[in-house]
């Protein structure tokens, strides 16, 4: 792009005017859309989930709402992928958190920090990990595509209390599926 050209806008303020212009509310088709990759922009998305844009947060929280939804993993990382461009990002852990948890009949559905909600299913599976230096669980649920939400602490607990035991396993059922969350 031509930096004179004030018809252009790049960083920040051009990858939001191109993600406005995505179709619906929803995560847009980004695993439809291939541009080439435009180089890297400095947003990092810490571990505790915030958006920050050149080292300060993006207080506008439909600002990081609306990035969320044209966010992609791809091989070489996470990129915001517009229709026209594609831009890498840094991730410290996943890019989402999952916040609360619902029961709905048979099914648990999460609520993530950027306003997704999901159900646990087979095809968006919750899984604990341990973490290798502290020991401690790392649950996640799919989101959609390979993005992932970090189940909070907070949620993790829930998500206990309503599991059952199971041979030597905790576990937990959504819509049809066993999730394992660890050892009893």
């Amino acid at each position: 792009m031509d930096q004179g050209d004030e018809n252009n806008t790049t960083g920040l303020e051009g990858v939001a005017q191109a993600a406005r212009q995505a179709p619906g509310r929803g995560p847009a088709p980004v695993h439809l859309w291939h541009p080439t990759h435009c180089g890297d922009i400095d947003i990092v998305i810490g571990r505790d989930g915030v958006w920050m844009h050149e080292g300060s947060p993006i207080g506008r929280t439909e600002l990081v709402r609306l990035f969320s939804t044209i966010l992609r993993k791809d091989p070489d990382g996470y990129h915001l992928v517009t229709p026209g461009e594609k831009m890498r990002i840094q991730v410290e852990d996943l890019p989402f958190r999952a916040t609360a948890v619902e029961r709905q009949g048979q099914t648990l559905v999460f609520t993530t920090d950027v306003g997704d909600e999901v159900a646990a299913d087979a095809d968006h599976p919750i899984v604990v990990e341990t973490n290798s230096v502290t020991g401690e669980p790392q649950p996640a649920v799919r989101v959609r595509s390979d993005l992932w939400a970090r189940i909070t602490r907070p949620v993790f607990y829930e998500l206990v209390e309503m599991a059952e035991p199971a041979s030597e396993l905790l576990v937990v059922r959504s819509a049809g599926t066993a999730f394992v969350l660890g050892e009893a």
